[in-house]
């Protein structure tokens, strides 16, 4: 394992990579072996598709202002030297950097990339396993096996984060008085919970709940990040970009023809379209000089998911430069779905009123490839085991606010937020 900084190349170390195909494994999460940190399992999946990674090849931490910049920095410097053989040729083959960025600059939790030494990929079909070593070492391809089922946390005990429910609710007053006065448009307010469990918790056990209960959301897991989230901020591949982005929320209450009636509602609710309207902006404004042939539908869609239902739209377009995946978040971050409008003004409020450090929720979590191609969604339905006391994880969740918000009706649609993580640990 080696942990570099940010330097010169002659400070980065050089890798030795092996990409080849593989009969297909199975369930991906049921690979990730028993004997690791939470920090050190990698996971990004979607209907059972994706990969998964353990190990530390290579990893950089990065604080502050730079710490995009540095650790793209790094990984140009780690693609250029790396030795690579790899017979699959894919999106996602080869050494890939697994990532997650704090959604503040001044956040002490910073950013990180992690090189994992071994990673097993399936997509359309094809089923490969990456295995990554410093130079000097032949990297030898694993023996995939299927180590014993992770225990369920036991003993969980749940308590307010930096504010407690009827706190936060002021809290959302409170923004929308300021919007009202006219001093922002929107502003996103996030909350945080603590789940203390009487043994450390287990990742995979969080993981293998999470992709069975929200398959269609991106189930990932970096540095101890663990969450399902259902929105991608970008993905690169080949030329093309993708982003989707949700804003509008409605709680399901499980029975079908209920429903369909409250997605009516949502897709014709003025403050739920407004809130979706600043998002969507937000992102074709950033996403535009990269890009040509932009495709933004005119009207969103309703994105049905276990717990709740969100408005939708995916927007495409052709890259025109060289940015890759991390560059494109980069300057899609922070967009109006988790920041506000305009996002100067309301992340001064965010800091103001939330009261806590959202660590590297809200902020941009995926993968790269040394292509430059890769995915990185928004670090929602998440939650931060804790490093030093893997027994403690914080949970968030966080709400649009607008001029017509009901602060009650916000609080609700927190704990609907928060549903996906309380299920996951087994905490109803």
């Amino acid at each position: 394992m080696t942990s570099e900084p940010a330097g010169p190349p002659s400070s980065v170390p050089v890798l030795v990579a092996r990409t080849s195909a593989v009969a297909d494994p199975g369930q991906l999460i049921a690979l990730l072996p028993d004997d690791q940190h939470p920090s050190d399992l990698m996971s990004w999946l979607r209907e059972g598709d994706g990969m998964v990674g353990w190990g530390r090849a290579a990893s950089i931490s990065t604080n502050g202002p730079t710490r995009f910049d540095d650790a793209a920095a790094w990984w140009r410097d780690i693609s250029a030297r790396a030795v690579v053989r790899d017979d699959v040729r894919r999106p996602g083959t080869g050494p890939v950097a697994f990532g997650s960025f704090a959604f503040r600059s001044t956040s002490a939790s910073g950013a990180t990339l992690v090189v994992p030494e071994v990673v097993v990929g399936r997509r359309d079909g094809i089923a490969w396993v990456t295995t990554v070593s410093v130079a000097g070492n032949l990297p030898q391809q694993p023996e995939l096996r299927t180590p014993p089922c992770p225990e369920s946390p036991v003993g969980l005990q749940l308590t307010d984060g930096a504010l407690t429910g009827a706190q936060w609710s002021d809290a959302v007053d409170a923004a929308v008085q300021r919007i009202r006065a006219g001093e922002v448009d929107k502003v996103v307010l996030a909350r945080d919970v603590e789940v203390r469990a009487d043994s450390d918790l287990d990742a995979r056990w969080l993981l293998g709940r999470l992709a069975s209960s929200y398959a269609n959301t991106w189930t990932f897991s970096v540095d101890g990040l663990v969450g399902a989230t259902p929105e991608m901020l970008v993905r690169r591949e080949k030329g093309l970009v993708h982003s989707r982005i949700l804003a509008g929320t409605i709680r399901r209450t499980g029975d079908d023809e209920h429903d369909l009636a409250l997605a009516a509602k949502l897709a014709r609710s003025s403050k739920d379209l407004e809130e979706h309207e600043y998002a969507v902006r937000s992102v074709a404004e950033a996403l535009s000089p990269h890009c040509q042939s932009m495709n933004v539908p005119e009207a969103p869609f309703v994105l049905h998911l276990p717990n709740v239902m969100h408005l939708a739209t995916d927007v495409a377009g052709v890259l025109t430069d060289e940015a890759t995946s991390l560059t494109l978040a980069q300057s899609l971050h922070p967009s109006a779905a988790v920041c506000g409008t305009p996002t100067a003004q309301a992340a001064e409020v965010i800091d103001e009123l939330e009261q806590m450090d959202r660590g590297r929720y809200a902020g941009p979590v995926g993968w790269m490839d040394t292509k430059g191609d890769g995915e990185w969604g928004i670090a929602l339905r998440c939650g931060q085991i804790d490093g030093e006391n893997p027994s403690r994880i914080r949970l968030f969740a966080g709400c649009g606010i607008v001029a017509g918000s009901d602060p009650a009706a916000e609080l609700a649609e927190s704990e609907a937020k928060l549903l996906p993580m309380r299920h996951a640990l087994g905490h109803e």
